[in-house]
């Protein structure tokens, strides 16, 4: 476990470092203490939602990757040889209002999303109100496993507020109280209907380098999944964030990660990636 938590570490490292050597000229961010500034640079905290929305007219192109279980060891190379993706784009319709569209081969599992500002944080109202409503279509089912499969079974849907605060230009918050629906489920190990409840963060070390983390906590008490739990890093560069994310869910949709996490830190149960957005 150890071994293989310093093997990722320096190859994290390097492509940080590598980044910011290869971007230093072009930066054109300003540090300032604005709380009217978004919260988070990346459209995601490490795997959840982030209060950040895509301004009006922008294409969002989105690549999400999440290798296998790192506590396989050199049996499936760390992980390298297991791999789930996601392929998205998002389109900002207004300045408070996105639209987004993603595929995950984890499932085959294709997401519709909604995001929307409601409130804004300025200097007469403490914090950002977003709201993130997805339905989700799982094309993986069939009618061997299930024979009296209908069209609505494969539908889950997801609502959720997103409220965070930018206390200065280091640190933002989140908190992410959440609504999950499934119409297939297997009442054995989880609910139909799921409560959870988000907390997330981001600390600035760098010019271009965040730390970040979320834990959900899933308040269906018989669940066989666990809590999400994830930590990730932010590099900005002159027309992307890269984000590097270690989590014990290894499913990059919205709903999965939410309420399908396996892992489990203490085993070493662990899922290295990235999320990669270009703008257009």
């Amino acid at each position: 476990m150890t071994k293989t938590l310093l093997f990722l570490s320096i190859l994290s490292s390097s492509l940080a470092f590598s980044q910011e050597d290869l971007l230093k000229d072009i930066d054109t961010i300003k540090t300032n203490t604005d709380t009217s500034q978004p919260a988070f640079k990346g459209l995601q905290i490490v795997t959840a939602q982030s209060t950040k929305l895509t301004a009006k007219n922008e294409w969002y192109m989105v690549v999400a990757h999440r290798f296998g279980d790192i506590s396989t060891g050199f049996k499936n190379f760390f992980g390298l040889d297991e791999a789930s993706t996601k392929l998205g784009a998002i389109y900002g319709v207004t300045d408070g209002l996105s639209l987004s569209f993603s595929r995950e081969t984890n499932g085959k599992t294709f997401e519709l999303g909604a995001k929307y500002s409601l409130l804004k944080q300025n200097d007469k109202f403490p914090v950002d109100i977003v709201g993130y409503n997805v339905v989700a279509l799982n094309t993986s089912l069939d009618k061997d496993s299930y024979p009296h499969l209908q069209f609505s079974d494969r539908l889950s849907y997801l609502t959720q507020a997103l409220i965070s605060r930018r206390f200065n230009d280091k640190l933002s918050l989140q908190v992410t109280p959440s609504y999950v629906h499934k119409n297939l489920y297997e009442p054995k190990i989880e609910d139909k209907n799921q409560f959870l409840t988000g907390l997330g963060g981001r600390y600035k070390i760098s010019k271009r380098i965040s730390i970040n983390a979320e834990y959900f906590v899933n308040f269906d008490n018989h669940s066989f999944y666990k809590n999400p739990l994830s930590l990730g890093m932010d590099i900005e560069t002159g027309g992307h964030v890269f984000q590097l994310v270690f989590s014990n869910s290894q499913l990059n949709s919205d709903i999965g990660y939410l309420t399908n996490a396996a892992g489990k830190w203490e085993k070493g149960q662990i899922f290295f990636g990235f999320n990669l957005y270009r703008v257009f």
